[in-house]
């Protein structure tokens, strides 16, 4: 059986959402595996819910996602959710109280710690981590594209 690919969508796709796009972990042990389907093998488990992923991929109720340190592999649909959160990326980061460099610091994030994405205005995003809300600039998280908007 041939795997026909058009626009970056699987044939066989179940869903009309744009690809790439990220999503989140549902749990924390999702099993990454080498193809579409339970008979191939698990080649990694995740385990830490709500990390971000993006979807790159789809073949019927599976997708084919990829983390921030560009581990790729496929996943059941229902392994993963909707709701965006981003991970910390590179090194401590200042959480701004405004979307301006010179607001005042309500928090420091340290890398790899992963936040809900509340909204993004030009280069900078609302996040929030352990009930904490800031801004923080948009390259310094991973789990959103350079030039996404996320309203609200």
């Amino acid at each position: 059986m041939a795997l026909c690919v058009a626009a970056g969508v699987a044939a066989g796709a179940d869903n009309r959402l744009p690809l790439p796009r990220f999503a989140a972990l549902r749990s924390d042990q999702v099993n990454l595996r080498a193809g579409p389907g339970d008979r191939y093998p698990i080649e990694w488990v995740f385990t830490r819910k709500e990390l971000p992923v993006e979807i790159v991929q789809e073949f019927e109720h599976w997708r084919k996602i990829r983390d921030s340190e560009g581990t790729e592999g496929w996943v059941h649909q229902r392994m993963l959710v909707g709701k965006r959160s981003v991970v910390v990326t590179g090194e401590t980061r200042p959480l701004y109280a405004k979307p301006e460099p010179g607001a005042p610091v309500v928090a420091r994030a340290e890398p790899g710690v992963i936040a809900r994405l509340l909204e993004c205005e030009g280069a900078w995003c609302r996040i929030e981590a352990h009930k904490i809300e800031g801004w923080v600039h948009r390259d310094q998280i991973w789990g959103v594209y350079p030039t996404e908007k996320v309203p609200r």
